[in-house]
């Protein structure tokens, strides 16, 4: 190598769409999130059972 090259400090490697990387990371966000507890004012009460007619 002359004094005129200069070595790449990383390798070059191949590219990542946009859309691909969005959806990368909106499947890591949905993934590392917990899931929200239910408000327990709008929670529905269950349904009580009818008898059939």
């Amino acid at each position: 190598m002359s004094a005129t090259e200069k070595a790449q400090p990383y390798p070059v490697v191949a590219a990542v769409s946009m859309r691909d990387l969005l959806a990368s990371c909106a499947a890591a966000h949905a993934i590392s999130t917990p899931p929200r507890m239910p408000d327990p004012q709008t929670a529905q009460r269950p349904a009580q059972d009818r008898k059939a007619a």
